[in-house]
C-alpha cells in the first residue's frame, strides 16, 4: 500500500511539473504586450509624420513576438485605462509639457504593477519627470532608506518626506535622494528624506551629435549594440542627475562640449524593472535610427526574461 501511494504521489508530481513547464512554454510563445504612451506634442511633426509614440509603435510592432497598443494623453482616460495597464506587461513612456494633466490614479496603478513584478516602465528623454517615473524613483528611494536601516526596529522608525525639486538645480545643489539622519536617546531613529528630484542642472536643446559608450555589455540591454555610436543630432543633458543609484549603467553619453550623462539606466522597484533611456528628444529623429530601437526592442523583452526568472525559468 506505501508502495502505491509513493507511486501515486510521484505521478502527480510529475503531471505538475509537466502541466507547469507547458504553461511556461505558452507564456514564452506568447507575443510580449507593450503599451506605447505618448504625450503626442505637435513639436513631434518636426520629425516624426505621425508622432514619436506611433513610430516607436510602428516599430516594435514590427518586430516578431511583440504586441503593441498606442495610446496617448487625450484618449479616453488618458489612454490609461484599468484593462489596457491590465493588459501590458511593458509601458513605454514619452512626456515633457504636460506631466500636469497626467491623472494620479492610474499612475498609483502602475507603481503597484511595477512592484508586483507584472510591469516594466521604460520612461524616455523628457519623461525624467512624467509622473509614474517620478512616483517611481520616489519608491526605489524608500526601498533604500528601509533597507539601509534594517536594523532599526519598525516602531523605532520614523521617516519624513520632502517632495523632490522640480526646478532645475544648481550644478552645486545638494544631491536627492538623500537624508538626515537623528538618532534619539529612546532609540528612535528619525529620518528625513529628500526625495529624488529626477533633474539635472544643465541641458542643451542645440542637436549637436553624441557619443553612446556601452559600459556594460552582457547586460540585456546591450545585446546586439555597437561597442561605440554617434547619434547625429541630441538634446543634451549633463549631469549630475537626481535619481537613486541605479543597479546597472548600461551607457554613457557624451559631447565634444565635456558634458556626460549615464544614459541607460535601470532599477528594481519591488518585483519589477524601471528603464531610463536619455536619447530621444521629440525634433530629432532618434526613433528611427535602428541603434536606438534595438536598445528599446531588448529593454521590451528583458521584462519576459525577467518574469521567467522569478517563476524559477
Amino acid at each position: 500500500m506505501q508502495r502505491i501511494a509513493t507511486l501515486a504521489l510521484a505521478m502527480l508530481a510529475w503531471v505538475l511539473a509537466s502541466s507547469g513547464e507547458a504553461l511556461g512554454a505558452d507564456v514564452a510563445a506568447a507575443p510580449i504586450r507593450v503599451v506605447v504612451w505618448d504625450e503626442r506634442q505637435p513639436e513631434q511633426k518636426q520629425a516624426y509624420d505621425n508622432f514619436l509614440g506611433n513610430a516607436i509603435a510602428d516599430a516594435l510592432g514590427g518586430r516578431p513576438g511583440i504586441e503593441v497598443r498606442s495610446v496617448g494623453l487625450d484618449d479616453a482616460e488618458a489612454g490609461l485605462a484599468p484593462a489596457l495597464l491590465d493588459w501590458a506587461e511593458v509601458l513605454v513612456w514619452w512626456s515633457h509639457k504636460r506631466n500636469k494633466d497626467v491623472p494620479d490614479e492610474p499612475v498609483r496603478a502602475i507603481v503597484e504593477r511595477v512592484k508586483a513584478g507584472r510591469l516594466l516602465v521604460v520612461g524616455i528623454h523628457s519623461a525624467h519627470w512624467a509622473k509614474p517615473f517620478t512616483a517611481l524613483m520616489d519608491e526605489r528611494a524608500r526601498q533604500d532608506v528601509r533597507r539601509q536601516f534594517a536594523d532599526v526596529p519598525p516602531e523605532k522608525l520614523v521617516i519624513t518626506e520632502v517632495p523632490g525639486m522640480r526646478t532645475v538645480p544648481k550644478r552645486d545643489a545638494r544631491f536627492t535622494p538623500c537624508t538626515d539622519v537623528e538618532r534619539k536617546p529612546d532609540g528612535t531613529v528619525a529620518v528625513t528624506l529628500h526625495l529624488p528630484g529626477c533633474i539635472f542642472p544643465a541641458y542643451r536643446g542645440d542637436g549637436k551629435p553624441s557619443t553612446v559608450k556601452v559600459l556594460d555589455p552582457a547586460h540585456p540591454l546591450a545585446a546586439g549594440l555597437p561597442d561605440v555610436f554617434t547619434l547625429d543630432r541630441t538634446e543634451m543633458y549633463d549631469e549630475p542627475y537626481h535619481v537613486p543609484e541605479p543597479d546597472s549603467v548600461v551607457c554613457e553619453e557624451t559631447w565634444t562640449a565635456g558634458e556626460r550623462f549615464r544614459s541607460v539606466m535601470t532599477w528594481r522597484v519591488g518585483d519589477g524593472r524601471v528603464v531610463y533611456i536619455r536619447p530621444g528628444h521629440e525634433t530629432f529623429p532618434i526613433w528611427k535610427d535602428d541603434r536606438m530601437l534595438r536598445l528599446l526592442e531588448n529593454a521590451v523583452r528583458w521584462q519576459r526574461t525577467d518574469v521567467a526568472r522569478q517563476r524559477g525559468g
